[in-house]
């Protein structure tokens, strides 16, 4: 499955980070009474949006090869980058009418990102190893 994740990454992977982040800024952009909510907390929903988020990129720097410090390093820049990224969310959200800037939505796009770095990280190198197996 990795070798497969890997072969494919431009339709499986880079072309879903694109498509997904494009969907979030414009979800985060639309004026609050506008706003598409789920019916749970406002935190689940950002811990579970910039989870995804950080789902995609995480694969999309461990798969590329253009620089070694990302492919070395996956979780610590998702992390990094998911994370200034929502805080530049929150930052813009206070030009949106109708939406304001929050810590605590902010802790909560850190924490998602976070826990699903863990999760991914733990589960690709699980398929690497398994795969690595079935070949020897």
């Amino acid at each position: 499955m990795y070798s497969y994740l890997y072969k494919h990454r431009f339709f499986l992977i880079n072309i879903p980070l694109i498509i997904y982040w494009i969907i979030l800024f414009i979800l985060t952009t639309l004026p609050g009474r506008m706003a598409v909510t789920l019916d749970v907390s406002d935190k689940i929903e950002h811990f579970g949006a910039y989870g995804l988020l950080s789902v995609f990129l995480y694969l999309n720097l461990s798969f590329q090869n253009r620089f070694e410090i990302f492919k070395k390093f996956p979780g610590t820049f998702t992390v990094v980058i998911a994370s200034f990224y929502g805080l530049l969310d929150e930052l813009h959200q206070l030009l949106v009418p109708g939406r304001s800037a929050d810590v605590l939505d902010w802790l909560a796009d850190f924490s998602g990102s976070l826990v699903a770095v863990l999760i991914t990280g733990y589960l690709i190198k699980r398929i690497r190893e398994i795969e690595i197996k079935k070949t020897n």
